[in-house]
C-alpha cells in the first residue's frame, strides 16, 4: 500500500484553509492537508523537517510579510522539493499573476472558487485527473 498524500497549503487565510482541507476530503478521505499560516511558516517547516515531503505545494498570493510570489522564489531554492508541484491558489485570476507566477516556476493556477463543490471538483482533476466522486 502505497504512502497517503500529503498536500502542503501555504494560506493566511482560515476560512480558506477550512474550505480547502474540506474539499480535498471530499476528493479523496485518504488525503492529508498540513498547513501553514504564512510562507515564513512553511519554509521554515521544509527547511528544518527534510522527512516532511508533500506531494503538491498550493499557495496563496496575497498574505502579510511575504507575498505568494517572493514565497515561490525562495520555495524554488529548496533543492529537496524542486520535483514537488507548486500550484498558485488565490481569489486572483489576473493574466499578469498567472504568468508571473509560471514564469517563476508555479506549475499551475487554481483561482479560489466561490462554490466548496467546484473547488472539490477542481482539486479532483488538478490531482488526479478526474471528477469528483
Amino acid at each position: 500500500m502505497s504512502a497517503p498524500v500529503t498536500c502542503f497549503l501555504i494560506d493566511d487565510d482560515e476560512d480558506d484553509q477550512e474550505l480547502f482541507t474540506l474539499a480535498l476530503k471530499k476528493v479523496d478521505p485518504t488525503l492529508t492537508c498540513v498547513v501553514a499560516d504564512d510562507c515564513g511558516e512553511a519554509l521554515e517547516k521544509l527547511r528544518k523537517e527534510e522527512t516532511f515531503m508533500p506531494k503538491y505545494i498550493f499557495l496563496d498570493l496575497n498574505m502579510p510579510r511575504m507575498h505568494g510570489k517572493q514565497c515561490l522564489m525562495e520555495l524554488k531554492k529548496i533543492a529537496r522539493i524542486e520535483h514537488i508541484p507548486i500550484i498558485i491558489y488565490s481569489t486572483s485570476s489576473e493574466l499578469k499573476d498567472i504568468q508571473e507566477t509560471k514564469a517563476l516556476g508555479a506549475s499551475d493556477f487554481l483561482t479560489k472558487p466561490p462554490l466548496i463543490s467546484t473547488l472539490t471538483n477542481r482539486l479532483a482533476k488538478l490531482l488526479y485527473d478526474r471528477p469528483a466522486a
